[in-house]
């Protein structure tokens, strides 16, 4: 019974089967279905050997190039070609800032491979590196592809480095900047950073002009990036300009020996020198204490580096004098013959101008003598307040004098319409007004070149375009004869007398400003003269800053050094003397 039911609904399942037009795959279909797939994936793997082989015809033998341009990626680079930087010369040609090949040393943490800390050690040694500071520079970033392991190595030392052929490290040839000249120019020439960029001195102010247009060339690189050969220059290097001073290295050197030996002796704060030529203002020497060596910078401060003889300012003092005179001359307020009286005092409101001593009557030449304020004070008086603050103008007071050194200073001069009889007065003898040693240098040239005030010329030129008269033939040899005698006995500034030579100049002792006003015991010692005083051809401005030693007087402290400089200088210039040598007599004097 169970097996006749069973037959039944099998025929009865059959027949459903049936009635839907369904079948069981047989072995023939099966084939089929195998067959057609292995033609698809025949027909796909054919098309794809057709595809590539197409395209390696393409790019071997259609588009060749391409493959090429491809590998000259990854092998052919292009590199900077470091420009040389332009010398710095003085007027003769010798140099004072020169760049000599180096190379710089860096690597590719990346391809530093372990194995060799042998060679990478002795790579440390021959740069003076301390042990594991490579390790160190290649854990700060593990991502890094880049860092310097040394700056400005000299080629003798890169060479052996290189002898160690460590893989990823590499070389980069660049310039450091040589100062032959060291401390005695270097406030004037300044100084390049690593990177061969001007920082300071003329190195900065002429940066564009010194610095070069870098080139470039193609080379060939192997596998681990190292050049293996050069293909093409692309771009020539253009060397920077050279720059030719006006300085006469010879000078530099004479004035910067004498005021450091003034520096020492009298404790000073700083000190600055200037030595202009007085028939065409071009500066032969600026020289300033404490220096400081540009080749070697460690442990500097900023401090050291300004160029005091040009940057800084200070009162002039006395030194101011002579042109007083020659503006009261020159506009007819004064005569030659006039006589003054002095007595020591000059009330002024209720305030009181003081001489050191009392002088008396003075004439016009013992006002400059003397350095008499009193006497100097009624002549500023005599005349009116925006004729006299002209007059200084004109000089160059308050405007900066347009030598293109970076950072000049344009001192101050008091405008005359807020300025009362005493300042008037205490503007005479040089306080209220400030000015830089260049800029006293400067105005000196009034009187050294019969009235032509000349522009001042840090390059070498052959003569002053710029130059303007200020004051007549007459009064200028007048008062620059009065000044003789200031280096007479009996003057201010004896001992600012030059050896076969005349010479003509004014001392200044200068009380400094404080916070709460003038300062006692705290002193600029100035001088400033020009020779042979007949026929000037240099000017020496100096300025000691808060000589300590004892003496602080003008004609004590910065008259001596006046007279060595000015010897030395017009010696090294062949100029011929124009009186028997004097022989020195020391005297001991107050001025003021």
């Amino acid at each position: 019974m169970i097996h006749f039911q069973g037959k039944n609904k099998a025929r009865k399942l059959g027949n459903n089967f049936s009635g839907r037009s369904h079948r069981f795959p047989t072995d023939r279909d099966t084939s089929a279905i195998h067959d057609s797939r292995r033609k698809i994936v025949v027909v796909f793997i054919m098309a794809c050997m057709a595809t590539l082989v197409g395209r390696a015809f393409d790019l071997q033998v259609l588009n060749k190039q391409f493959l090429k341009d491809q590998g000259d990626v990854r092998h052919v680079s292009d590199v900077k070609v470091e420009a040389y930087r332009g010398m710095i010369k003085d007027r003769n040609g010798a140099p004072l800032a020169i760049s000599t090949p180096v190379e710089s040393i860096w690597m590719n943490p990346q391809q530093i491979k372990p194995g060799k800390e042998s060679e990478i050690r002795q790579m440390e040694k021959l740069l003076n590196l301390s042990k594991g500071k490579t390790g160190e520079l290649i854990k700060a970033d593990v991502h890094r592809q880049f860092a310097y392991i040394a700056r400005q190595v000299s080629p003798v030392i890169a060479d052996q480095v290189k002898a160690l052929k460590i893989a990823g490290i590499y070389f980069e040839r660049e310039f450091k900047r040589f100062y032959p000249a060291g401390e005695v120019s270097a406030h004037l020439v300044g100084f390049t950073n690593i990177d061969d960029i001007g920082q300071a001195g003329l190195e900065s102010g002429y940066e564009k002009l010194l610095k070069g247009i870098p080139g470039s060339k193609r080379v060939i690189r192997d596998g681990q990036r190292r050049i293996i050969a050069d293909v093409e220059n692309i771009k020539e290097p253009i060397a920077g300009r050279n720059l030719e001073l006006s300085i006469d290295q010879r000078i530099q050197y004479l004035a910067y020996r004498e005021l450091q030996l003034a520096f020492n002796l009298h404790k000073a704060k700083s000190a600055a020198l200037v030595v202009l030529d007085a028939k065409s203002g071009e500066i032969l020497a600026a020289v300033n204490q404490p220096s400081f060596n540009p080749n070697t910078r460690k442990s500097l401060k900023e401090s050291r580096y300004r160029n005091r003889s040009i940057t800084d300012v200070f009162e002039p003092g006395s030194t101011i004098k002579p042109f007083v005179v020659a503006a009261a001359l020159d506009g007819g307020y004064i005569k030659p013959d006039d006589l003054f009286e002095t007595h020591g005092v000059y009330p002024i409101g209720s305030h009181v101008v003081r001489d050191v001593h009392d002088y008396g009557t003075l004439d016009l030449t013992g006002v400059l003598k003397k350095s008499s304020n009193v006497a100097v004070s009624q002549i500023a008086l005599s005349m009116p307040p925006e004729y006299f603050w002209n007059a200084y103008h004109r000089l160059g007071f308050g405007v900066a004098t347009g030598s293109g050194f970076p950072g000049e200073a344009s001192g101050s001069l008091l405008d005359y319409q807020h300025r009362s009889d005493f300042e008037t007065a205490t503007l005479s003898f040089g306080y209220g007004v400030s000015a830089s040693a260049l800029q006293l240098a400067r105005a000196y040239t009034a009187l050294a070149d019969n009235g032509i005030l000349h522009s001042v010329s840090l390059l070498r030129r052959d003569e002053d375009v710029d130059a303007q008269r200020v004051f007549s033939v007459k009064t200028a040899k007048r008062v620059r004869a009065m000044m003789e005698t200031v280096l007479m006995k009996g003057g201010t500034a004896y001992e600012a007398r030059v050896d076969g030579y005349s010479a003509a100049g004014k001392t200044g002792t200068v009380k400094k400003a404080g916070t709460g006003g003038y300062v006692e015991k705290n002193y600029f010692s100035v001088f400033a003269g020009m020779a042979p005083a007949k026929n000037p051809r240099l000017i020496v401005v100096v300025m000691v800053d808060e000589p300590s030693a004892g003496q602080y007087y003008g004609g004590i402290v910065s008259a001596p050094v006046f007279s060595k400089v000015m010897e030395g200088a017009l010696r090294v210039l062949e100029v011929a003397p124009d009186q028997q040598d004097n022989m020195p007599i020391l005297l001991t004097r107050q001025e003021s």
